[in-house]
């Protein structure tokens, strides 16, 4: 029932309460939820009372709503910790012979599970690109647009870019090597380039049309990302490869690291 000394609202109190069912784990993902008439008899509230609950709860990525068939609690992606060292370890493991890359160490996926789309062509360096390479604007650069796969489902896009005088006529350069055991870091390693820094910035926004339709992600749900850049030379001071938008959704990571005081 709607309590009416309450200083939120019924539609408000309503979705309080089926959010507190969903968290609490007694509706389970893939479970349909009550109907729009059920929640009516329920709560004692109007439709389009029942009918702002479930939009509260479509907006926070908590439920989806089927035309004809109601709503139910969305099926939740296994949470990604995506560590500080990750870089490091796979290419530790690639250096042992494993097939890992820092993607799959982060998702536990098996090799057998690892998949990438991906789309390579010989580009212009646009300008954010050209700044983390210290390149001037339109210096040739190999473009590279991947999304990543863990057992099937869509889990990450990014748009990744190697100076084109670094690995233009190299096995780098052709898709069909791709996934590459131990990444970036590897690559460039068969190179003769040994990656000494790898900087990154974090931030957040919700998603393009694009980027939802990739990666199936609900309304309601931002997406983490990522810009990096890795650099080489005793003085980590060479930028030999950049990402722009490494896009991630948020509720399927958990940024991992961290911090030794001396």
């Amino acid at each position: 029932m709607i309590d009416e000394t309450s200083d939120r609202s019924a539609y408000q109190q309503v979705a309080d309460a089926l959010r507190s069912r969903i968290f609490s784990g007694d509706v389970q993902p893939g479970a349909k939820l009550p109907s729009e008439t059920e929640l009516i008899e329920e709560f004692q509230v109007s439709r389009s009372t029942a009918r702002l609950a479930y939009n509260v709860l479509r907006g926070e990525g908590l439920i989806i709503t089927r035309r004809g068939h109601g709503a139910y609690v969305r099926d939740r992606r296994p949470v990604r910790r995506i560590a500080g060292d990750r870089y490091q370890r796979a290419a530790s493991a690639a250096a042992q012979g494993q097939q890992e890359t820092a993607f799959t160490l982060d998702r536990q996926t098996p090799w057998s599970g690892y998949r990438l789309d991906k789309d390579f062509r010989e580009v212009g360096a646009p300008s954010t690109v050209a700044d983390l390479l210290e390149v001037p604007p339109d210096t040739p650069v190999l473009e590279r647009r991947f999304v990543f796969y863990s057992e099937g489902f869509p889990e990450q896009m990014s748009h990744s870019y190697y100076p084109l005088s670094l690995v233009g006529g190299t096995p780098v350069a052709d898709p069909e090597n791709e996934p590459w055991p131990g990444g970036n870091i590897a690559q460039l390693a068969s190179l003769g380039v040994a990656v000494t820094r790898v900087e990154e910035s974090v931030g957040a926004r919700m998603p393009n049309p694009d980027e939802a339709r990739t990666l199936r992600i609900p309304p309601g749900v931002p997406v983490l990302t990522v810009t990096r850049r890795m650099l080489a030379g005793p003085d980590r001071d060479q930028p030999v490869e950049a990402a722009v938008d490494i896009t991630i959704p948020a509720d399927r990571a958990v940024l991992d690291y961290a911090i030794d005081i001396h």
